[in-house]
């Protein structure tokens, strides 16, 4: 099972927009030499919306050559279009990812039925191990346990990012389906609780940033010392605040061009940090000491 500090992966550009390859594969030696548990490619942090089918398809197929092996690498292969998804999931198995990350189709607001049959239908069309992903706050739907509950008795879902940050929802999909599935956090600052209520590990946007930090906080919590794991994540609290002052990824693309790992190059329609908020996520990683 995969568990642990799963890093959401910004995927570096150029000040243009193009894609950076050399950033990207220091990136990844980055997250491997810091201690990293697992890499996911082509999420939310990874512009996945702003990529085309090729783009996305390329950057999936380089992380996981680039990886080798070292540690899991987790495909970001949803879509609003189930036969997209289909198509791109089908991609990163070809390549070799170890499993694939399914965000609930968005904007067009499937219903309750909309959502098993489209994650049924993914699943039976691609033997790859796959985890779905629950994040209304972006997609505006919320997949319900009843819903995640069905698709537990599919076999190659074997887990679900929870990042509505909703411990009591945590707690309920934990007694419903943890001996069929994996429950993993996709929010920063309640992912210790998480983690310590019997989750998997965190999907994370800090760990961009922090990744040594972030890889022993979920260990310390995977392994129940609360106090390590709750200490770090005090620690932290400052980076989990600001790498949303603005929309996912820009804070956190900012801070890695500070810390001179990457471009500060996104894509329409997302710009550069503000610059009313740099100082404050300049803040966030001298606390963090990391400036």
């Amino acid at each position: 099972m995969i568990s642990g500090s799963l890093v959401a992966l910004v995927t570096p550009m150029d000040s243009r927009g193009n894609l950076d390859w050399q950033a990207l594969d220091r990136l990844i030696e980055f997250h491997l030499a810091e201690g990293t548990d697992g890499i996911v490619a082509v999420g939310t942090s990874g512009e996945s919306a702003t990529l085309d089918m090729d783009e996305h398809k390329e950057v999936i197929r380089r992380v996981v050559d680039k990886v080798a092996g070292r540690v899991p690498v987790i495909a970001g292969t949803g879509a609003n279009s189930t036969s997209e998804a289909v198509e791109l999931t089908e991609d990163a198995r070809s390549v070799g990812a170890d499993a694939c990350l399914l965000v609930t189709p968005y904007y067009n607001k499937p219903t309750q039925e909309g959502l098993y049959q489209h994650h049924k239908f993914i699943a039976e069309a691609v033997d790859i191990p796959q985890i779905l992903y629950n994040v209304p706050g972006r997609t505006a739907v919320d997949m319900l346990p009843d819903t995640v509950a069905r698709l537990a008795d599919i076999d190659n879902i074997v887990g679900i990012k929870e990042a509505t940050g909703d411990l009591q929802r945590a707690r309920e999909l934990i007694e419903r389906v943890s001996d069929r599935m994996a429950v993993y956090s996709g929010d920063d600052p309640t992912a210790v609780e998480l983690i310590l209520l019997g989750g998997k590990g965190n999907i994370s946007v800090t760990a961009n940033v922090a990744p040594k930090a972030m890889h022993e906080l979920c260990a310390a919590a995977l392994k129940g010392d609360a106090e390590t794991a709750r200490r770090l994540n005090d620690m932290l609290m400052p980076l989990h605040k600001q790498l949303f002052i603005e929309s996912n990824p820009i804070p956190a693309k900012w801070a890695l061009y500070e810390m001179g790992l990457i471009s500060d190059g996104l894509r329409l329609p997302l710009t550069s940090l503000s610059a009313q908020y740099r100082p404050i996520v300049r803040e966030a990683l001298q606390q963090c000491g990391l400036l």
